[in-house]
């Protein structure tokens, strides 16, 4: 039987960056595959790799050949998590659009706690550590520095106009496609704070969102460096205050099929 919400035309699109992940996407991706396809919905993945100098492109396009539903975007240099995440989105055709990160940290499987929210009314779900850290039925598994680091920013980001929400970073955010087209017409942060541009502008623009625990696990190889991106981040934050003071942010775009976008083919090599 097709879950609840799934029609025959392309129900979901899955973005995935990837900067450097030859050796950890495969687990990931096949994993996505395989859950979405028992699902019985249309989708598509589409990962974007962000001017990677490894096998990255290699291993994603020997894999799209046996899976069609996959999609392979290239960026010529590293632009950022943020850059890749808004040119997968630009490109992705699915009534719904998904963000999640190459290691596979919050397995795909969480995928209906976000779409239970949309359901519910929201109109973009983020997933959350935070949330999730202090209810026995979930499992957060990360380091012990992180956890203080990432609770230390993110008081500082509540303080910098970003409230009500625990953890504006996890990497794994559900949008109804109108939300997406939108949000990305206007984002312009190329790094990790990319995340904060978009819920600084969900919530002046009167966006519903949920935060929704999730299952988290630490994976090995973590491209993250606490304080150093940490720093970057808060930069990025005084930059989408810069914005809004200048109005990049103040008129809601009319959400709007993006045709040639969309069909366009995978940059494939």
């Amino acid at each position: 039987m097709r879950p609840e919400g799934c029609h025959t035309s392309l129900e979901l699109s899955v973005i995935i960056p990837a900067h450097n992940e030859a050796a950890r996407i495969l687990p990931h991706l096949h994993s996505i595959v395989q859950y979405l396809t028992a699902r019985a919905c249309a989708f598509e993945v589409i990962v974007v790799d962000d001017g990677s100098l490894d096998e990255t492109a290699a291993v994603v396009y020997e894999y799209a050949k046996r899976v069609p539903s996959i999609r392979l975007l290239r960026l010529p240099t590293c632009a950022g998590k943020g850059a890749a995440v808004r040119h997968g989105m630009q490109a992705a055709r699915g009534h719904r659009q998904l963000f999640t990160d190459a290691d596979g940290a919050t397995p795909i499987t969480e995928l209906v706690r976000l779409e239970q929210a949309l359901q519910a009314g929201a109109e973009m779900a983020i997933g959350s550590r935070s949330l999730a850290s202090v209810r026995s039925e979930f499992t957060v598994n990360a380091r012990w520095h992180r956890s203080l680091l990432g609770s230390v920013f993110n008081a500082i980001v509540r303080a910098g106009g970003v409230t009500g929400i625990a953890d504006t970073q996890c990497g794994f955010k559900l949008f109804e496609r109108a939300v997406t087209q939108d949000l990305f017409s206007v984002s312009c942060v190329n790094g990790y704070g990319f995340d904060l541009e978009l819920l600084y502008v969900a919530q002046r623009r009167g966006y519903r969102i949920a935060e929704v625990p999730v299952n988290w696990t630490d994976q090995p190889g973590s491209k993250v460096r606490i304080m150093r991106d940490g720093l970057a981040m808060l930069r990025e934050l005084m930059a989408i205050h810069r914005n809004a003071e200048k109005g990049f942010y103040s008129d809601r775009v009319i959400a709007r099929e993006l045709s040639s976008l969309a069909s366009s083919s995978p940059v494939l090599e």
